[in-house]
């Protein structure tokens, strides 16, 4: 049997097997034995070479537009920026990653018009592979859904998750320590969501023996495979509603509630027309917001505070420590403390050190050694 008969009978036995407690501890090993497997075949394909896409990222955040063919990706890419992607009425007009760039609160934000995906890209068909491989360097994934074809949200989700791309999730909160002898040990603050059982069979899967195991988590199966595996990308999704100019208010609840049947609030969705470049303040509003980019003016010595040109951080990256990271050169081996004013501060001129963590439009002065 081949591998990708193999795949296809487990996949078979998970889908005709009860989900229950008696049966979770199999159906646990049987997904283990599926994503391994899954991997295998995709090294074994990757490994036949075929041209991938090379973009260099570029900016202070990289943004992939994901759709289908003819969504108006080209449009909405050469409405936001200063690119000049090939458009037309058909479909796969664009044949390779067109980068530009959005300049936007201060920031260079690089929006990359992917070729539009199609089912089984995840699979390989349309050179969908390298495509999904462009998508996994992005630090956000910007669907593009046509007002007449929200359904296609589905098959899009369906196909960055076959390509290991979790969408709007954190990573599990599990980690896995290997030792010597006594035994797979598992540490829980209490019911997980998996018996014991379950967690060690899943382990043994990957070849663990004697580990500690601590889950801090309600988890399902698959949470628990992606913690196992060191290609998971975790990334945040916005959801873009284009054309939206072609339909008579009439219709517009029948979009809401295809949008809300997907768990998409309408609220949040961005409803916009690339065309007649309707609704694209919002959308680079939300763009912002999805990225979690601060602003940090400068406050330079013998030239006072630069507005226009903002050092641009983003959440979770934005201590002291991480904007002198980012400013290069010598500041970090020189630095001796920081002045804040600003949200993040509790006065203005507010001394500080590399742990502090900057809010948007902070002014951020730099005390450095001679």
């Amino acid at each position: 049997m081949g591998l990708e008969e193999e795949i296809e009978a487990i996949e078979e036995e998970i889908a005709t097997t009860p989900y229950n407690k008696s049966t979770e501890a199999h159906i646990g090993r049987l997904k283990s034995k599926l994503a391994q497997k899954k991997e295998k075949l995709e090294n074994r394909s990757s490994a036949g070479g075929g041209q991938g896409y090379a973009v260099e990222k570029t900016g202070d955040a990289t943004v992939a537009l994901v759709g289908f063919p003819s969504v108006g990706k080209s449009t909405l890419l050469n409405a936001l920026t200063n690119a000049e992607s090939e458009i037309g009425e058909y479909e796969f007009t664009t044949l390779d990653v067109n980068p530009g760039m959005l300049q936007y609160n201060g920031a260079n934000i690089q929006i990359l018009d992917v070729p539009g995906l199609i089912e089984g890209a995840a699979g390989g068909r349309g050179g969908g592979r390298e495509v999904l491989s462009v998508v996994r360097t992005a630090d956000l994934v910007l669907f593009v859904l046509s007002v007449f074809e929200i359904e296609q949200y589905d098959r899009l989700r369906e196909e960055l998750y076959e390509n290991k791309i979790r969408l709007d999730a954190r990573p599990p909160s599990v980690s896995v320590s290997k030792k010597h002898k006594g035994g797979i040990k598992v540490t829980t603050p209490g019911d997980v969501g998996l018996d014991e059982e379950t967690i060690k069979g899943v382990l043994r899967e990957y070849d663990y023996i004697n580990a500690d195991v601590t889950v801090r988590e309600e988890l399902t199966i698959d949470r628990l495979v992606d913690a196992l595996m060191d290609n998971r990308v975790y990334l945040p999704s916005l959801v873009t509603v284009n054309k939206a100019d072609l339909i008579d208010r009439d219709y517009l609840e029948t979009v809401n509630e295809a949008l809300r049947g997907r768990g998409i609030d309408p609220e949040e969705a961005v409803f916009i027309s690339a065309e007649e470049e309707r609704g694209l303040d919002s959308l680079k509003e939300s763009i912002w917001e999805s990225l979690g980019l601060i602003r940090v003016y400068m406050d330079k010595p013998g030239r006072g505070v630069d507005y226009e040109e903002p050092l641009v951080l983003r959440e979770g990256e934005n201590t002291v420590g991480d904007a002198l990271s980012k400013l290069g050169g010598d500041f970090e081996s020189r630095f001796r403390f920081a002045r804040v004013s600003g949200p993040s501060a509790k006065h203005d001129e507010q001394q500080v050190g590399r742990e502090h963590e900057l809010h948007d439009e902070d002014v951020l002065r730099l005390i450095v050694r001679r």
